[in-house]
């Protein structure tokens, strides 16, 4: 896959990218060698390759999804300008 001139300046265009005529060409260079290393890597064969989520073999730390109050209702209103029954209280916006 190649990219054309036209191609150059519509990615510009899309990346809000100001582009002069004089660096179409080098970026077309650049986007084509791009383009040449990733058909590259698409011709490695990853059957059975598990995903990595580090280059250090460890495993992920995990902790019990739970939902709590955070157990300090007091502490979490204390700022808030107007509260009823540890609950934040808002002006009402619609009649």
């Amino acid at each position: 896959m190649s990219v054309d001139q036209k191609t150059v300046r519509r990615i510009a265009h899309l990346a809000r990218i100001a582009v002069t005529d004089e660096e179409v060409p080098h970026l077309q260079g650049e986007l084509n060698a791009i383009l040449s290393f990733v058909e590259q890597l698409n011709e490695v064969n990853v059957d059975g390759i598990e995903p990595m989520t580090s280059v250090t073999p460890m495993t992920m730390k995990k902790r019990q999804d739970g939902v709590t109050d955070g157990g300090y209702p007091d502490k979490i209103v204390m700022n808030a300008p107007a509260t009823e029954d540890n609950f934040f209280l808002v002006p009402k916006v619609v009649e």
